[in-house]
């Protein structure tokens, strides 16, 4: 899957996911695009709403938390060029449908939350836009993921494109305390879901959820980013990773990648210089006189293996010695009448 020219085949995708914590303070989400960079993830993702267009007014409380937490469209094209020019791909996951029409024309790859992975006419459009596509799985049973891949992917090959579609293993609970985040998942979906990126999005406080599912094969992890654990009493900011665990995340996903390798089992290219010294030969028990003939009883096993491996015992029992061996010494061809 590419996103911006970032191929997913190549290492895992981690993707800063500052969501809300900005809090609408448009120059907090400029810092956060800045420090995301300096944290070394590949991509910075927001969340592009219209409270009144996603938000009951009934719901009071919570319409207006989301409503101070607004950014304009201006701002989050500020914050798509801020991102490219930091190095950074740009994603959002739109609550809206007028967010959505608005981002296609600036995000290198869609979001689609997990609350939303049901919401048929925004991810009728978000495929219509040949962009790539990010799906999480929350709340969601294995068939109505593969309805959603479905319906994403057929709307592809209608259109005669293959933008790619990430799908992340994801449990929407804010925290996710350890025994619900089932990393397993990651494992199963990659099984399950042929043709479509599995990743992780990660709810859970600290690393360690994140950095096995790059085990378990994810290619695209999502964590959530803050300025800092305390900055006010919203609840993501509590299970989002700061700007100094962001850090440590990407570098334990890259030293997992590199101590994951190629799956090979075979010997190593580091391992062939050791091989012959810690290999073992075929040797003498005790000392051997020329003309003896070899039984059992005179053979033990030793390094290093540069005589006959063990497995060839029956070359050497019932031979006769053309020459007197030293105990210890290994047997090889010419020694052998």
């Amino acid at each position: 899957m590419q996103i911006a020219g970032r191929n997913t085949n190549d290492r895992a995708f981690v993707i800063a996911e500052v969501g809300n914590n900005h809090e609408g303070d448009f120059g907090l989400a400029q810092e956060m695009v800045h420090l995301a960079a300096e944290a070394g993830v590949d991509a910075v993702k927001f969340q592009t709403f219209s409270t009144d267009q996603f938000i009951a007014p009934v719901d009071a409380a919570r319409f207006q938390r989301m409503k101070g937490f607004e950014l304009t469209h201006d701002q989050f094209a500020d914050l798509g060029e801020l991102a490219r020019k930091v190095g950074l791909s740009f994603i959002s996951t739109p609550l809206d449908m007028e967010a959505a029409v608005f981002l296609a024309d600036h995000v290198d790859a869609f979001k689609v939350a997990s609350s939303d992975n049901t919401f048929w006419p925004l991810i009728d459009y978000v495929a219509g836009t040949a962009k790539p596509v990010i799906i999480s799985t929350g709340l969601a049973d294995m068939d109505e993921i593969q309805q959603a891949v479905c319906r994403i992917k057929s709307r592809w090959v209608a259109d005669n494109v293959d933008p790619g579609l990430g799908v992340l293993h994801c449990v929407s609970a804010y925290p996710t305390p350890p025994e619900h985040a089932n990393v397993a998942a990651v494992r199963t979906m990659i099984e399950t879901l042929r043709g479509c990126d599995v990743g992780y999005s990660d709810h859970t406080s600290g690393n360690d959820a994140a950095v096995a599912a790059v085990a378990m094969g994810a290619r695209i992890v999502e964590k959530h980013f803050t300025i800092a654990h305390d900055h006010s009493d919203f609840r993501d900011h509590q299970l989002s990773a700061n700007p100094v665990e962001m850090k440590d995340l990407v570098a334990r996903i890259r030293l997992t990648e590199i101590l994951m390798g190629d799956g090979q089992v075979a010997m190593a290219e580091i391992e062939r210089d050791t091989a012959p010294l810690i290999r073992r030969s075929i040797a003498a028990r005790r000392p051997l006189s020329a003309g003896h003939r070899v039984s059992d009883r005179d053979l033990i096993w030793v390094r290093p293996g540069d005589g006959l491996p063990p497995g060839r015992e029956a070359e050497v029992i019932g031979r006769t010695l053309v020459a007197p061996m030293a105990m210890g010494d290994r047997f090889t061809a010419d020694l052998l009448g």
